[in-house]
């Protein structure tokens, strides 16, 4: 059995130590999903912040320890979608990045290429912006995406396909 799979089983039946593992383990993801989403970061901490108390309250209800993933990112789009409803403000465009992606002396090559997809990202309908995100940026399959956005796998790779012709325009 795979040690994310032992921390998992772990953490569902209450151990508070595998659970924050776990939490640690997926921290940057949740980080650039929600900051996608939402482009500020006091919004995309405090979705974060929701996703580990609600994922902590409700992981006894977790059916299958290989959708763990899945299942933490669909808790946190459902949280970013509710905070950005409640901003009822349309996201910023921040060209500096979150600051947790700032590092001293410039950033870096990861930070600087986090950037320019973050950057891309913009250029993109709305509608395929976390699709691209969750794609290539944190390599979910088509099926997993099409499962954590409640969406048709077709519409899924409709959107893949629109938006890298988008992206092919704007390059």
């Amino acid at each position: 059995m795979e040690q994310g799979e032992q921390l998992i089983r772990k953490a569902r039946h209450g151990d508070a130590e595998a659970f924050i593992q776990l939490m640690e383990d997926n921290k940057e993801s949740m980080k650039r999903i929600a900051y996608a989403y939402l482009k500020q970061d006091e919004d995309a901490a405090d979705a974060i912040q929701d996703t580990i108390l609600d994922a902590f309250e409700h992981i006894h209800k977790l059916r299958k320890e290989e959708y763990f993933k899945t299942w933490l990112t669909r808790i946190l789009i459902n949280n970013c979608t509710r905070i950005y409803r409640q901003n009822k403000r349309q996201p910023a465009c921040d060209t500096n990045g979150p600051e947790y992606m700032q590092k001293e002396g410039g950033g870096g090559v990861e930070a600087q290429s986090d950037l320019e997809f973050k950057n891309l990202l913009e250029h993109l309908p709305e509608e395929s912006r976390m699709i691209f995100q969750l794609h290539f940026g944190e390599q979910y399959t088509v099926s997993q995406i099409a499962r954590i956005l409640r969406l048709n796998e077709n519409t899924v790779k409709s959107r893949l396909r629109r938006g890298k012709e988008e992206l092919r325009r704007w390059v």
